[in-house]
């Protein structure tokens, strides 16, 4: 009975202990036991340029291993449309996926993203149709754009970052115009073009109508170019992103590899995330 009794004591107490306990729990309000840190991906930078005379925000993706792997350099992937509300979030969502260890599609990678201010004066060349310069009055600033990009972006992002020499460039609309200029104009800015139902109706189809000298035999610099359209967007659309294919194709250069894909279910406003998930993919598949 003693033994009982001492039991009993001990019960009594450790049950009023963890009533205690359970009443103060109860007590506390969920926001006081919180704790609440910034959740980081990556960057945001300022920076000025004296090429556009103006200052343009970057937003950069670093991957997971980026701070702890310190001797390891990056693939780049610059990313026009690039505004946190725009393309950035998901397409960096999207890269760092594809670069799991147990997916192992894409290497690890850094997305810089560039926001816009005007995209259409920096994604178009300037017109010489009327209609185009009335209705769309600020067009015409791609050269100094891409001289932005060229003179001032990426060598800002190399010295800033650890990078490899790969770099790809991902363009949807307008910027798929911006993006083909480029490769045609001046290509050795990017290894690898995603082009995403590219505005090549602008100018009245201008952009096709040049021979850009990638498709040279005696220009072999390694291209890999991939072009994607919706199956349902406009006739117009359709036609434009086969014929810049049918061109590159036919290209004289076995250096470069065209991939083209139509996406039958996607339109215009759809199409870019699995257009991309799709092109880089097809862009960094490994030899079997």
């Amino acid at each position: 009975m003693k033994y009982f009794g001492i039991f009993l004591i001990i019960s009594v107490f450790t049950t009023q202990g963890f009533a205690q306990i359970d009443l103060l729990h109860h007590d506390t309000q969920p926001s006081e036991m919180a704790v609440t840190i910034p959740f980081e991906i990556g960057d945001q930078v300022t920076m000025y340029s004296s090429v556009l005379d103006e200052d343009r925000v970057i937003n950069v993706y670093l991957p997971n291993s980026y701070s702890k792997a310190t001797h390891k350099d990056y693939p780049v992937i610059y990313l026009l449309d690039g505004a946190r509300d725009e393309d950035f979030i998901h397409i960096s969502g999207l890269v760092q996926f594809a670069s799991f260890l147990w997916i192992d599609m894409v290497p690890e990678s850094i997305v810089v993203g560039i926001a816009n201010i005007d995209r259409k004066r920096d994604f178009t060349f300037p017109p010489s149709v009327a209609d185009h310069s009335q209705n769309f009055p600020t067009a015409g600033g791609s050269e100094k754009f891409i001289n932005f990009i060229e003179m001032e972006l990426q060598p800002y992002i190399e010295k800033s970052y650890r990078t490899t020499r790969t770099k790809t460039i991902i363009g949807q609309s307008l910027g798929g115009l911006l993006a083909t200029e480029i490769l045609f104009t001046k290509p050795h800015l990017f290894n690898n073009y995603l082009i995403v139902s590219p505005s090549l109706w602008w100018d009245e189809e201008a952009i096709l109508k040049k021979q850009p000298a990638i498709i040279h035999a005696n220009y072999k610099v390694a291209k890999n170019i991939f072009i994607a359209v919706g199956g349902q967007e406009d006739d117009v659309m359709k036609r434009e992103a086969k014929a810049l294919f049918t061109l590159l194709q036919g290209s004289e250069n076995s250096a470069i590899t065209t991939n083209f894909e139509l996406f039958e279910e996607q339109n215009h406003a759809d199409i870019l995330h699995l257009a991309a998930y799709k092109g880089l993919q097809t862009i960094f598949k490994k030899e079997e």
